[in-house]
């Protein structure tokens, strides 16, 4: 499983706790803890509420491109 050190990153930017986040998220903490962490695979749907939330891509998040902007 791949560690998603961005969406951490992302959130702490925003000053936000995991809790904060599950809500946004409609998850608990625990859960989303498992997604930063990379214990359980994000979900396709929320993969996309994550990108839409902080405005940046899936690849992004993905850790595919270093490139935050959206392609349009």
């Amino acid at each position: 499983m791949p560690y998603y050190r961005r969406i951490r990153d992302l959130r702490e930017d925003k000053d936000l706790t995991q809790r904060e986040m599950g809500e946004i998220l409609s998850c608990s903490q625990r859960v989303y803890s498992n997604y930063e962490r990379g214990d359980i695979d994000i979900p396709t749907g929320t993969l996309i509420k994550l990108a839409d939330f902080h405005n940046v891509s899936v690849d992004y998040l993905l850790d595919r491109t270093n490139n935050p902007n959206l392609q349009k």
